[in-house]
């Protein structure tokens, strides 16, 4: 039986709208791949036709059409229709390079208690380190499993891969959270559960952005960080990371606070306070951040 057999290559899950153009770009980027893995793409509701463009273009690739917007819980949706025991999360601007997804399956048979690799991100033109990838290169944490590379506890989905019954198990990404640091949740939470997620360094990915600031992700991004502290953190660090929003960052701050106490409800029903060990390691990442 060859590697390739005992060791599936994960499947790409790709959410995306309204980008059919960049879709389909980074789609032949895949396709072109050496290990061509198989491919689930979910549309959230676009208007521009893409799931006809996707399935045109490239009919091995699957296509899942959903009729309203699910934001980043639609990586959950092609995590769920996967059959590989491993997910390759990418956004419609990014993509793997070659080697990286068979690189991947054979840590992640290696590290049976890995639940999600971090890849190393290469901002494209230039192809310059991703910052967040320096960052998770240098933790400060450590960890009772076995990995293969330094712990974490945050990752970027646009250049992530996954242990599907890890994530299902946590329940994939929050349906409220949409985009903007919707990955903070889930990484805390595979925490909670006894995984452990790590930074490699030589599985790599590469993103191209579009250019222009995206203060939608911004707003949001503020939001879902304060949702993530109300829920699983102690009620003093989000009473003062909520007033550092209000203060700190006066306007954009202000609406993020208001918006996150629109969910405040659901909040409270879903607040669980994390693991002692996971809190300890979060403060220690803040304290190396500050």
């Amino acid at each position: 039986m060859s590697a390739r057999e005992t060791r599936p290559l994960p499947t790409v899950v790709i959410a995306s709208r309204d980008r059919r153009a960049r879709l389909l770009e980074t789609l032949a980027r895949l396709i072109a791949l050496p290990e061509r893995p198989a491919i689930i793409v979910v549309d959230n509701g676009s208007a521009d036709d893409t799931p006809a463009a996707v399935r045109s273009a490239f009919p091995g690739v699957r296509v899942i059409a959903l009729e309203e917007d699910a934001g980043s819980a639609a990586r959950t949706v092609g995590l769920r229709a996967a059959r590989t025991p491993l997910v390759a999360f990418t956004d419609d601007d990014s993509w793997w390079a070659p080697g990286a997804l068979a690189r991947a399956a054979a840590l992640f048979s290696a590290y049976p208690r890995l639940a999600l690799m971090a890849a190393r991100i290469h901002v494209e033109p230039g192809g310059r380190l991703d910052p967040t990838s320096a960052t998770m290169r240098a933790s400060p944490l450590r960890s009772d499993l076995a990995l293969p590379g330094p712990p974490v506890l945050g990752f970027l989905a646009c250049g992530a891969i996954a242990r599907r019954e890890a994530v299902l198990e946590c329940g994939g990404f929050h349906p409220r959270f949409g985009f903007g640091g919707e990955e903070q949740l889930l990484a805390v939470d595979l925490a909670a559960a006894g995984w452990g997620l790590a930074y490699v360094d030589d599985v790599v990915a590469h993103h191209e952005p579009a250019p222009g600031p995206r203060t939608w992700i911004s707003g949001s991004e503020q939001r879902n960080v304060l949702w993530s502290a109300w829920l699983r953190r102690p009620l003093r660090h989000g009473a003062r990371l909520t007033v550092a929003h209000a203060v700190r960052r006066r306007a954009s701050g202000r609406r993020a606070v208001v918006a996150a106490l629109g969910g405040l409800p659901w909040v409270i029903r879903e607040r669980r306070l994390l693991p002692a060990h996971v809190e300890a390691h979060l403060r220690l990442l803040e304290r190396a951040q500050a």
